[in-house]
């Protein structure tokens, strides 16, 4: 016989306009288990979704920024950080001759 996993059973208040929205929701238990599934693994890394930092993260965040920007794509309008440093590297001059020398070439060259 296949064991059947614990289930938590965790309760949550809501406002009255939420408690209305929710009205025409066949499933509010699915709904609800999507909806957190979903805000748990779209959820910004660093502040796990709260939307506000730490003093100790906004201070690793300040020291990271230094060096990464939060651009937009111009293909898809998304933002995402870019590194400055690799930015950097791939318009200096080294860089841009080295990339000429290897052009052509076979990476096992």
């Amino acid at each position: 016989m296949a064991s059947k996993a614990k289930q938590d059973i965790i309760t949550f208040k809501v406002d009255e306009s939420l408690s209305e929205a929710m009205k025409g929701i066949q499933n509010r238990s699915a709904f609800i288990r999507d909806a957190v599934l979903n805000a748990l693994e779209n959820g910004c890394p660093l502040c796990m979704g709260t939307g506000v930092l730490t003093p100790d993260q906004k201070r690793h965040w300040e020291r990271f920024a230094l060096k990464h920007s939060i651009k937009e794509c111009p293909d898809c309008h998304a933002y995402h950080i870019v590194c400055e440093e690799n930015n950097e590297k791939e318009s200096s001059p080294e860089t841009k001759r080295s990339n000429r020398k290897t052009r052509g070439r076979r990476r096992d060259e």
